[in-house]
């Protein structure tokens, strides 16, 4: 495995809901580069991005807010994450909210192009995030970066996608939060919505694998965004957008060492971590021990814990 290269976004501009910016001291205390290493992996801490100087910036409508930071946030991440790639490191994205995957999947996307390789992408989350900034009513940006990727019309202020990623690259696994508007464009791009129905008929392993087997037939890097809201918020609390119904501890483990397993990972978002909400750090150290599984810690590597 390459080296891992931690880079901090300390984004809260994409909703509304303060703390998300605290996420990656969150990751960094709960040991998150020692997690890693001791795995065997060289790690590399870039620090924190900051915002550049901001432009104007207008949108139509007018539920939209922070369009500025979020553009200012996109263009320092994909510009960063495409540095990581270029240095042959895997980078790991300490969020943040998730509108930093606009900046991030742009980076890998932009990195991909000129490798003359594919993208794939799986989105690991409760919510589809396929708003526009032209459809979305809360104005909340986080809720925007699955449909930037995907190619939708409606991001004028952004710089165009590199490479929009096809609906056959994206697979959106346990899904359960979509509002009609999203579902409907979701339909007309085509895009599979491996929800939580489908996981409960089909079982964890199966979407994932033959996902997977796709990725690695048509050469693809693969970026894996990572919302705390994919588990279920009895183990993972700090949350600003919980959803019942998400995924277990084992079920979460067990994607991770399937992503291990199929070598496949070239990049990582974690993100809507709000330590603010959490309950004495026990999603931020959820979060790390995922990492963990997805650098190699198998679930027999576990220690007991004292009762």
């Amino acid at each position: 495995m390459p080296k891992i290269i931690l880079i901090g976004a300390p984004i809260d501009t994409g909703q509304k809901r303060q703390g998300c910016r605290m996420g990656p001291a969150a990751y960094r205390v709960a040991g998150i580069e020692a997690a890693i290493r001791d795995l065997g992996h060289g790690v590399e801490d870039w620090g924190d991005l900051s915002l550049p100087p901001l432009g104007e910036v207008t949108c139509a409508n007018p539920a939209v807010h922070s369009l500025a930071e979020t553009l200012g946030w996109t263009e320092v991440l994909a510009d960063r994450v495409d540095d990581a790639l270029s240095e042959s490191g895997l980078p790991i994205l300490l969020g943040g909210d998730h509108s930093l995957a606009l900046g991030s999947v742009s980076g890998a996307a932009a990195f991909a192009e000129r490798q003359g390789r594919p993208l794939a992408l799986i989105w690991l989350d409760a919510h589809s995030d396929f708003h526009t900034p032209a459809t979305t009513t809360s104005g909340n940006l986080h809720g925007t970066p699955l449909a930037y990727i995907a190619g939708r019309d409606g991001f004028d202020a952004f710089p165009p996608f590199p490479a929009p990623v096809p609906a056959n690259r994206i697979c959106m696994y346990g899904i359960r939060s979509v509002d009609p508007a999203e579902h409907a464009a979701m339909l007309k791009h085509d895009i599979a919505i491996n929800d939580m129905r489908v996981l409960d008929e089909r079982g964890i392993v199966a979407p994932l694998r033959e996902f997977l087997d796709e990725v690695r037939a048509d050469g693809c890097m693969l970026h894996v965004s990572l919302d705390v809201d994919f588990l279920d918020p009895s183990i993972a609390p700090a949350v600003g957008t919980t959803v019942p119904g998400g995924t277990t501890f084992r079920e979460a483990h067990l994607v991770m060492e399937l992503l291990h397993e199929s070598g496949l990972v070239t990049s990582l978002d974690l993100v809507e971590l709000n330590p603010f909400l959490d309950d004495r750090g026990m999603t931020a150290r959820l979060m790390v021990d995922l990492v963990g599984s997805l650098m190699g810690k198998k679930v027999f590597d576990r220690p007991t814990r004292a009762k």
